[in-house]
């Protein structure tokens, strides 16, 4: 599992203008250049935000590949791919008044 490179993909669109540039130009060529499995190249060429999410990748770094609207997705397509996938953590709501 290569959920680090997930992540750094994910921070590189948004701060690497030429990381970018190149996945728009070539998105195969770009992924393939990174540390990943086959399968998580291919969950990412489908823009499936929800497989990559059990993954472990951060959900908030993700959004970075709908906000610049790389590998089909957008920040409609990403919100609704993402409610698809299982929580990995929950947090309980604090008590209410004794």
């Amino acid at each position: 599992m290569s959920v680090q490179a997930i992540d750094r993909l994910c921070y590189d669109v948004a701060h690497d203008p030429e990381t970018l540039e190149r996945l728009r130009a070539d998105p195969r060529r770009e992924l393939g250049r990174r540390p990943l499995s086959a399968v998580e190249r291919d969950e990412l060429l489908r823009g499936d935000v929800a497989a990559l999410y059990r993954r472990g990748a951060h959900p908030v770094l993700l959004v970075r590949l709908a906000n610049a609207r790389v590998l089909g997705l957008d920040p409609g397509l990403y919100a609704a791919r993402i409610r698809t996938a299982e929580a990995r953590f929950s947090v309980s709501a604090p008590p209410g008044p004794a």
